[in-house]
């Protein structure tokens, strides 16, 4: 539970603009420390890891990251992503009844513009790395090397927390019942 706080606390001063200093010294801790533990997805992960829909939609990610000028890549950006274009996500979500469209209108409203600069590299939210990891875990299950799009929309949903995890509860995507649906469905 600790961690759980530390990362909600972390991720929230990043999406409010804290520097990596100030929060590594309110966590008595150094900046590189704390970049170290909350920078980036503990495990890289190359577009050899993922389908060519899924490399499409991390492109979608960053664009929204950059254009509302944020430091971070949050769940919401990763859901974003997922929905601009048709893809196994896409049709996870119709075949729940959830429409596309909904999710990303709903998305939208919750995209707010920060104070960043573009960056090259942009941190991944805490809840983000869980959700590329549940969908990664996810697509190993299903007998594929490579993630899906449908993998990590299970993975936002199983992360149970975040503005993609609100989205999709408010907008009716069970990932319990919908997890046992085969990648590609």
């Amino acid at each position: 539970m600790a961690d759980d706080l530390v990362e909600d606390y972390v991720e929230h001063c990043r999406m409010h603009g804290s520097s990596w200093t100030d929060i590594g010294a309110a966590l008595g801790v150094t900046r590189q420390a704390v970049q170290q533990r909350f920078h980036a997805p503990h495990k890289r992960y190359s577009p050899e890891t993922m389908t060519d829909d899924l490399r499409q939609a991390m492109v979608h990610v960053k664009q929204a990251a950059v254009h509302h000028r944020n430091n971070y890549i949050g769940t919401e950006h990763l859901l974003w992503g997922l929905t601009v274009e048709d893809n196994s996500a896409t049709r996870l979500l119709q075949t729940a009844n959830v429409p596309p469209e909904t999710v990303r209108r709903s998305v939208a409203t919750r995209l707010s513009m920060g104070a960043s600069q573009a960056a090259e590299r942009i941190a991944w939210t805490p809840y983000s790395r869980k959700a590329i990891a549940i969908a990664e875990a996810r697509a190993e299950r299903n007998g594929s090397d490579r993630i899906d799009c449908d993998d990590l929309l299970v993975g936002l949903a199983q992360v149970g927390r975040g503005v993609a995890a609100d989205v999709l509860v408010e907008a009716g995507f069970d990932s319990a019942t919908i997890d046992a649906t085969p990648t590609g469905a």
